[in-house]
């Protein structure tokens, strides 16, 4: 923050310099009077961090008097441009300086996600700024509504309790971000207004929140199958996943291989004309995605096994049952309609059938719920009597928590839909079978 403060001191000297010179006293007035108060600020929060007396103060307190004796001297219309402007550069050399030799500098780093089940694609950044003795981060879960058919919102939802307990989270009615103005801001959501299922309050949209931090940065909550960056038909397919408000508004993109960045660039290349490519080139970076880094690092004897579950996992001799990953997603529902609702009873009555020596452990979509009352409201009914059966039975897991990973390392194998989670369970190299919706065993 001083630095930047310094450079705007830079540019508004440059400006003295051509006021003087071009004799427009009033806008150099003008110029000094936003000098002063630029060195305030900045001598205040040297002085909050640093404490009184330091260097950097003094040779601040310095700069004013003598900006308030160049205001003097052109009132009286002494002033002389060349001088001035020698001056004022002195000044700021040893101000930078002193900054860079004295002044510790603390980065401040917020964290913005939206649901909990989602942060396995922040956490892994957020631990590191957690690590940095020059960073403060903070994670600030921000409200979000579910959709109606017709686009209005209905009820807020707010997931602040549901992260785990190594994370400390701030609550963001209490966070002043126009006050705090953090260096950086990290989101996971790509939209803004153009999601047709849930939409984050209105402040947390990208085209909002930019005013508020130095640098925006944006990381997808899901990863995709690698593309090939020269298969034209595999970058149409996942081109409505990058055009989106995040990746437009931020400062910088994350994403998660190098060749989902030459996609990302050739397709905003595509959107934006080709006069732009060098700016995404410079924006996109396939640095990789901390869901990644989340698996990799989750072991099956870290992981914590609910009570109700062990029961469902083991048989009367105390030995592990295989346990099955079931995910369903929300586009193959969207896809599929009523069809998926067969498919989906049809998996259950086949996995009680072999509940004996087979786990079930059934995790939808955290959106699922909000996607079919927004988007298919005609099934909400049968659904949700599907789940409620599911559950009220027990023999089966049903898993709508926000772990993720916990699923992923503790299940021997993966069935249900095509999804990003296909591309995490990967990483794993245990077995891995997509559903068809088209294909129902008959029950006998």
């Amino acid at each position: 923050m001083l630095l930047e403060l310094a450079a705007t001191l830079e540019e508004a000297h440059e400006e003295i310099g051509n006021g003087l010179r071009n004799k427009n006293t009033d806008t150099v007035l003008g110029l000094l009077s936003q000098c002063q108060e630029c060195a305030v600020t900045m001598g205040e929060t040297i002085e909050a961090s640093e404490g009184e007396g330091t260097k950097t103060v003094g040779i601040l307190e310095a700069y004013c008097e003598r900006l308030y004796e160049i205001s003097q001297a052109i009132n009286e219309g002494s002033a002389n441009a060349d001088k001035t402007s020698k001056l004022l550069l002195k000044f700021l050399n040893a101000i930078r300086g002193s900054i860079a030799g004295d002044i510790h500098e603390t980065l401040e780093t917020v964290f913005l996600p939206y649901k909990a089940s989602m942060w396995d694609s922040l956490e892994s950044v957020w631990k590191k700024a957690e690590a940095d003795p020059d960073c403060d981060a903070y994670v600030i879960p921000i409200p979000y509504f579910d959709r109606n058919p017709d686009g209005s919102v209905r009820e807020e939802h707010y997931e602040g309790a549901e992260y785990p307990e190594y994370v400390p989270v701030t609550h963001y009615s209490l966070y002043d971000f126009e006050g705090r103005h953090p260096d950086r801001i990290y989101i996971h959501n790509p939209y803004d207004e153009g999601n047709f299922v849930t939409s984050v309050h209105p402040f947390f949209y990208s085209k909002n929140l930019k005013n508020y931090t130095d640098e925006l940065i944006y990381i997808p909550y899901f990863v995709l199958a690698d593309p090939d960056p020269d298969n034209e038909e595999s970058i149409e397919e996942i081109s409505h996943f990058i055009t989106v408000a995040a990746v437009i508004n931020a400062d910088k993109v994350i994403v998660q291989s190098e060749n989902m960045r030459k996609v990302y660039v050739k397709v905003m290349t595509d959107y934006a004309g080709e006069q732009t490519r060098g700016y995404w080139e410079k924006k996109i970076s396939g640095e990789g995605s901390p869901k990644f880094d989340k698996v990799a690092g989750t072991k099956k004897e870290d992981v914590e096994v609910p009570e109700v579950w062990e029961k469902i996992i083991r048989k009367p001799d105390d030995s592990m049952k295989k346990i099955i990953f079931y995910n369903t997603g929300v586009q193959a529902l969207l896809d599929n309609d009523g069809k998926m609702l067969d498919k989906i009873e049809d998996v259950l009555r086949i996995f009680r059938e072999n509940k004996d020596d087979v786990a079930l452990l059934w995790r939808p979509h955290p959106l699922i719920q909000a996607t079919i009352t927004s988007m298919r409201p005609h099934l909400w009914e049968r659904y949700s009597a599907i789940v409620e059966r599911y559950r009220s039975e027990g023999w089966g897991i049903y898993d709508d928590s926000a772990e993720l990973d916990r699923a992923i390392v503790l299940s021997d194998a993966y069935y249900g839909d095509g999804s990003s989670v296909v591309e995490l369970y990967k990483k794993t190299g245990k077995p891995i079978m997509i559903q068809n919706a088209e294909i129902i065993e008959e029950a006998s």
